[in-house]
């Protein structure tokens, strides 16, 4: 997994390198082996979490002087039911409903008694085509969400196993996308994410964006996560080159091309 920094102007980070991989290891890319994480990227108008959950402006919203409007906005399709781990399958067969389930395999969220465990086995078993599950792939990825939920109840300062004290959580949601390559049934982009952590009731949420690279498979009826599409999705990003990070709003948003994502009403 790379886990480099990006190249556009910072605050800086807002975590060191250990505590990033706690972060990354809560989302697919971190099973795929392809997601990357930048600098602190200050949300336009100042938005903590509750705002920073929507891109698209509220009506008690105030645009920022040097907001500029994403030029391209996607509204993505809901999944149709939702299966026996809680999470939402069931996408249309659309390059949008590819998207939308690339999306909701890196939207996830760890505090009180939910664990990194049990959002990781989630994402795996819900999310992963079945040709690339494994008895031994699953104990794999229970170890790293261990480790992942030993390092966050250390950030915020309880014994490994606890419930996170109130107030703590990290979550992670997709803001962006871009489409690299999309068939009828296959489908690769880049996903830009954003990422917020709080360590307890008073601390301050800090934050920042991931980039991650996903290709998706139309099997069984529904899209799923593969190797098979992402190690495609790589070749193409090596010819392609990365998109910079940047929050909707910012100039460089629209210059790399990115859609972003506009939350349902």
């Amino acid at each position: 997994m790379s886990r480099t920094r990006g190249t556009w102007n910072t605050r800086g980070m807002w975590a060191g390198g250990a505590a990033l991989a706690a972060v990354l290891a809560l989302s697919a890319c971190s099973l795929l082996g392809t997601g990357e994480t930048g600098s602190e990227v200050p949300v336009k108008g100042g938005a903590g979490a509750s705002a920073a959950a929507s891109v698209s402006p509220t009506p008690s919203y105030t645009t920022p002087s040097d907001w500029d409007e994403p030029e391209r906005w996607a509204a993505l399709p809901p999944g149709q039911r939702t299966d026996e781990r809680g999470s939402q399958v069931g996408y249309p067969h659309t390059a949008e409903g590819a998207v939308a389930m690339m999306a909701a395999a890196n939207t996830m969220t760890v505090e009180g008694g939910k664990s990194s465990v049990d959002e990781q086995l989630r994402i795996y078993h819900s999310y992963f085509s079945t040709d690339d599950q494994s008895a031994e792939g699953t104990e794999a990825v229970e170890r790293q969400a261990t480790d992942t939920d030993t390092m966050l109840a250390r950030q915020a300062g309880v014994r490994a196993g606890q419930p996170l004290p109130s107030g703590a959580y990290t979550r992670s949601h997709i803001v962006g996308y871009k489409i690299i390559k999309e068939s009828g049934d296959e489908v690769s982009a880049w996903l830009l994410g954003r990422v917020v952590q709080k360590t307890g009731e008073i601390e301050k949420e800090n934050g920042f964006f991931t980039r991650t690279l996903a290709g998706a498979q139309w099997r069984g009826g529904d899209w799923k996560l593969t190797t098979t599409a992402t190690e495609r999705a790589q070749r193409d990003a090596q010819i392609e080159g990365k998109p910079p990070m940047a929050a909707p709003g910012d100039i460089m948003f629209n210059r790399a091309e990115w859609t972003a994502i506009r939350e349902a009403s």
